[in-house]
């Protein structure tokens, strides 16, 4: 069964709730942690788009949804953290990316080709997610480990980057905003 009928009351439970406690769905680490699921699913939908069209990035995507699984479930009091050594070579992924897109001289217009424009999507919303955990270390509710909140800060960049290398390799040039 999918479902046990526990959460009809608006509640439900983390890692290291006491036994017997439950919170409310409408908490602030539910609604971090949904925002981290959102951003976790549509990376999927990335990695979908990106076999689809022949790009070799399903590895790269499929790592970092991995670590969001370990940033929610650290947001949820579970022991776990993304590791130093995760983190590095996601940073050696983003530089190999980086050195095959042309310098940054503007913001450029979303939407060059549609799975850029996806990746920009999931680019807002990272940075989404990274404000309601901001939010909640800032409060003392809750709070990740240094790393797994660099994590959480690349991943944003990552999404960009995406976006930037996917508009190259299919020979689309960004445009700058016109500011009228």
């Amino acid at each position: 069964m999918y479902w046990t009928g526990k959460g009809d009351d608006g509640t439900t439970k983390l890692y290291n709730s006491p036994s017997g406690c439950r919170i409310s769905k409408g908490s602030k680490v539910i609604d971090a942690l949904g925002s981290l699921d959102e951003v976790n699913s549509y990376l999927g939908l990335c990695k979908a788009l990106a076999k689809k069209e022949k790009l070799d990035l399903e590895s790269f995507i499929h790592s970092l949804q991995d670590h969001l699984f370990t940033v929610q479930a650290e947001l949820a009091g579970a022991e776990r953290s993304v590791n130093k050594e995760a983190l590095e070579k996601m940073e050696v992924t983003l530089k190999e990316l980086s050195e095959k897109i042309p310098e940054i001289k503007s913001f450029s217009v979303a939407g060059g080709t549609e799975l850029s424009a996806h990746f920009d999507v999931a680019r807002t919303m990272a940075r989404r997610a990274e404000r309601k955990i901001i939010e909640l270390k800032e409060s003392g509710e809750r709070t990740l480990g240094p790393v797994s909140l660099a994590f959480i800060n690349r991943l944003s960049s990552a999404c960009f980057i995406l976006a930037r290398y996917v508009n190259v390799q299919k020979g689309v040039a960004e445009i700058p905003p016109e500011y009228d």
